[in-house]
């Protein structure tokens, strides 16, 4: 549960209405979480159960690290479909590209 609200939070997953989101703040929340309980149960869990906390623990944070990038991707990307949209919308005010120059 707190591996899925981490992704989700980093946009690596959409939420329940399919929205992609950036909330890093709850992503660090979880991650600490998660790191909260790997010390309180240090000497408690079997070797499968600390190998995946241990992975789950690692991935999360290498993500958090990587997680600004894919928000500014996905910010020039929603632009780009923002400014297609618009010039669908309305062509005469949208913004546009000059192909050819008539004075030649």
């Amino acid at each position: 549960m707190l591996q899925r609200s981490a992704m989700m939070h980093m946009g690596l997953l959409p939420d329940s209405e399919g929205h992609i989101h950036f909330n890093l703040g709850e992503t660090r929340a979880a991650i600490d979480t998660l790191r909260m309980l790997q010390n309180r149960t240090k000497g408690n869990l079997d070797d499968k159960e600390k190998a995946m906390l241990n992975g789950v623990i690692s991935e999360l944070q290498l993500q958090f690290v990587n997680a600004p990038a894919r928000q500014k991707e996905l910010d020039e990307a929603t632009a780009r479909q923002e400014t297609i949209r618009e010039t669908f919308l309305d062509p005469r005010d949208a913004p546009s590209e000059v192909i050819s120059d008539d004075e030649e």
